[in-house]
């Protein structure tokens, strides 16, 4: 297997929380990203206007809760030439639709259509599985002055998270970033680096963001990814209705937060997040709200809502949820610096695992997915509230040893049962994880973050296939639903 990554890779906080579309990081914004880069090579060769014919044929996971997750959607966007990150998310459904009506696109820069009909040129091969990740797909081409030839064909893997890879770059790293100051692999070397260094862990990764982009730009692009994180909590807080599907999952966080709030009605997010703060703060309300707050996200993601990968789309609500827990009932206000900390540690928490172990529900099951961004919001916020590197990564280690073996099995290849009551739970485990290490010594921890992303590799690697997002174990296997063909 060509997991972990390679030591010398080097990942931007950028990297690990991307704005993307639902369901599915992995399904959904992976693919879409792959089409892109793709579409880009054929701009430069041969030339878009020689292409007279597309195909994409989709293995693994992809193929087995492709359609659960949107992933021939998020393929006829790409085509389209629209942006996970500017597609107007309320038209998603009209603009697949036109597609699948019309038949032909245009594909971005070229000036002839190419005939493209989603029903038949998007193939699932759903007993097949290419040799390089669970997530394969292969890309093929026609040319439009020899259609009688052989489609050239190009191989790509979407290995979680929204990172994608053509097959000649799984064992390959990024060589063309500058060095950095910290360079950190392990949980070992992070807090060595933050000891000799005598910063905090979210300054050392501040230091490091400045080897690729300047102190305003990681600040307006972390409070940009917070925006959109609390908008989407809004976004969900305010939409009653039920899920798309065919699970007949009805939404709950609007519920949740009208009978929280009682009579008190808001006209926009921040007069919302100011009731929220207002309202009683009893133990069973704050963890109330902490639910509904990822409840509200993942409810947006199962409906093509944009979200925050963080790690990925199935577990975006995780993150969300802990920093507006932190936001709303801290026994202080809480600035803006606050928040980029928060931001700053928990991608690189995040990175650990992606270069340590991986974040692919289809290559490690759902403690892969829920397991990390439990594990990076904890560690967060235990940071934001000043505790130094070592309890910072006990916390990260806890509430990460506490989702090993953690399988994913989406009923109906859909991102909500049990997907959506899983953030909530990772996000109440995050915060119990931050309590415990606050009120203990990390000197006397038996085991280290370390340990726990290599014993999580080791889990990861020993799971049946069945029981990483296939569907076709665990709940999957024992609930009985029909997802309608898309």
């Amino acid at each position: 297997m060509p997991f972990p990554t390679a030591p010398e890779e080097a990942l931007s906080v950028f990297d690990m929380l991307k704005v993307g579309v639902g369901p599915s990081s992995s399904h959904t914004l992976g693919p879409w990203r792959a089409v892109q880069r793709w579409l880009g090579e054929l701009g430069r060769e041969p030339g878009l206007d020689r292409v007279a014919r597309l195909r994409v044929e989709l293995y693994g996971s992809l193929a087995q809760t492709g359609r659960g997750h949107a992933t021939d959607k998020a393929l006829c966007l790409a085509l389209l030439g629209h942006d996970p990150e500017t597609v107007p998310v309320e038209r998603i459904e009209a603009l697949v639709q036109e597609l699948q009506d019309m038949c032909t696109l245009l594909l971005p820069g070229a000036t002839r259509s190419v005939r493209f009909d989603p029903s038949e040129d998007i193939v699932f091969h759903v007993d097949q599985r290419l040799p390089g990740h669970a997530n394969g797909m292969r890309f093929s081409w026609w040319s439009a002055d020899r259609p009688d030839e052989a489609g050239h064909a190009s191989q790509w893997y979407s290995i979680g998270g929204g990172f994608v890879r053509r097959e000649e770059e799984l064992t390959q790293v990024d060589t063309q970033r500058s060095p950095l100051p910290y360079p950190c692999q392990n949980a070992a070397e992070l807090a060595a680096s933050c000891r000799s260094s005598g910063l905090s862990l979210a300054d050392l990764v501040r230091a490091n963001e400045r080897a690729w982009r300047d102190d305003e730009s990681v600040r307006t692009g972390l409070l940009a990814i917070w925006h959109v994180m609390r908008d989407c909590i809004y976004r969900g807080c305010h939409t009653e209705g039920m899920l798309p599907g065919g699970l007949g999952v009805t939404r709950r966080a609007a519920g949740m937060s009208r009978r929280l709030l009682g009579d008190r009605t808001e006209t926009d997010v921040h007069e919302w997040m100011r009731a929220v703060r207002d309202a009683p703060r009893s133990f069973r309300e704050v963890m109330k709200w902490t639910s509904c707050f990822a409840l509200a996200v993942n409810e947006e993601n199962a409906c093509l809502g944009r979200v925050v990968t963080a790690p990925t789309n199935g577990a975006a609500g995780v993150l969300p949820a802990v920093l507006m827990h932190h936001v709303c009932f801290a026994d202080h206000e809480v600035e803006e610096t606050e928040v980029i900390d928060f931001l700053l540690v928990a991608g690189e928490l995040g990175s650990l695992f992606k270069k340590g172990a991986t974040i692919s529900a289809a290559m490690g099951g759902c403690q892969a997915e829920i397991g990390v961004s439990s594990a990076m919001a904890a560690g967060a916020l235990a940071a934001v509230r000043g505790a130094p590197v070592d309890q910072v990564l006990m916390a990260t280690e806890i509430a990460m040893e506490h989702h090993l073996g953690m399988t994913c099995d989406p009923v109906g290849g859909l991102v909500q049962v049990p997907c959506i009551e899983r953030n909530a739970m990772g996000a109440v485990k995050a915060i119990n994880a931050a309590e415990l290490a606050a009120e203990s010594d990390p000197a006397q921890a038996r085991v280290s973050l370390d340990d726990v992303i290599r014993t999580m590799w080791e889990t990861a690697r020993d799971m049946r296939e069945q029981y990483k997002e296939t569907s076709a174990g665990g709940l999957a296997a024992n609930i009985s639903v029909r997802v309608p063909e898309c």
